[in-house]
C-alpha cells in the first residue's frame, strides 16, 4: 500500500529589483496567507523563487502561480503597452511561463491566483484588458480581507459544482483582467460588469484561474476552492 503523504505544493513568488522597502538589492516576497491557506487544509508548502535551476518539479503535487505588483507584458498576447499603468516585470513572467509549460505536462494541480489566472489565460491563448474600466472599482479601497464586490457563478459549470451558490463575494486587487479568453478554457464566474472572475480548463486534469485573492479565507467559496485544490494534489501524494 502507497504511504500518504502530505501534498506538496509549489508556490511561486513576487520579485523586486528596484523598491527598497525591505533591501537594496533584488528580493522575492511572498504574503504569509498563501502558505498559510494551503497549510490549512493539509499541505506543505515549498517557495519558488525565479531561478535558472529550478527544482525537480515531480516531487510537487501541486502548482500555484501567485498574483504581485506587476502585469504581464502585453507583447504575449500580440499588443504593445497602451496603458501608463502596466507596470513590466520580465524576469518573473519568463519564468513563470516556462515553469507552467514545464508543470503543465506534469498534468498535476494548477491554481493560478490573479495575475496567476491572467498568466494562464494568456498562456491558453487568451489575452488581457490592459486597465480596466467599469462602474466596480476592482482595486478595491477598504481591506484586502474585506470583500469588495459580488460575482455569479455560471450554471453547470465546475465552480457551480463544487460551490452549490449562484452568489459570493470576494475582494478585487486588480488592474487588468481576462479580454478574450484562452481556447481551451472555459468561464466558471463573472462580475456583474461582465470582467472574467474564475475559469477552468477543459482538457487539463485540474487548472483553475481565479481572478481575486481566495488564500485570504474570507468567504465559503474561498475555503471551497483552497480545499478543493489540495484534495486534488492529495491525490498525488
Amino acid at each position: 500500500m502507497k504511504k500518504y503523504h502530505k501534498p506538496i505544493i509549489g508556490i511561486t513568488t513576487d520579485y523586486e529589483e528596484e523598491n527598497k522597502s525591505y533591501s537594496q538589492y533584488p528580493w522575492f516576497a511572498l504574503r504569509e496567507n498563501y502558505i498559510k491557506s494551503c497549510e490549512k487544509y493539509g499541505a506543505n508548502c515549498i517557495i519558488l523563487p525565479i531561478s535558472k535551476d529550478s527544482i525537480d518539479l515531480n516531487l510537487l503535487d501541486g502548482l500555484v502561480i501567485t498574483g504581485g505588483n506587476f502585469d504581464i507584458h502585453p507583447k504575449f498576447f500580440g499588443q504593445k503597452i497602451n496603458n501608463k499603468k502596466v507596470k513590466i516585470k520580465s524576469k518573473r513572467t519568463n519564468y513563470e511561463i516556462s515553469l507552467l509549460k514545464k508543470f503543465f505536462k506534469l498534468n498535476k494541480p494548477i491554481l493560478g491566483i490573479c495575475g496567476g489566472a491572467q498568466l494562464i489565460n494568456v498562456f491558453d491563448g487568451g489575452s488581457l484588458i490592459q486597465d480596466i474600466n467599469t462602474n466596480i472599482n476592482h482595486e478595491q479601497p477598504n481591506p484586502r480581507n474585506e470583500t469588495g464586490h459580488d460575482i455569479e457563478i455560471i450554471s453547470k459549470t465546475y465552480l457551480n459544482k463544487i460551490y452549490r451558490r449562484k452568489l459570493s463575494g470576494v475582494n478585487s486587487a486588480h488592474h487588468q483582467a481576462v479580454d478574450i479568453i484562452g481556447k481551451n478554457l472555459e468561464i466558471n464566474a463573472r462580475s456583474s460588469d461582465g470582467i472574467v472572475e474564475a475559469f477552468k480548463h477543459r482538457e487539463h486534469f485540474y487548472c483553475l484561474g481565479i481572478q481575486w485573492h481566495p488564500e485570504f479565507l474570507i468567504t465559503k467559496l474561498d475555503e471551497t476552492i483552497i480545499k478543493d485544490f489540495i484534495k486534488h494534489a492529495s491525490h498525488n501524494s
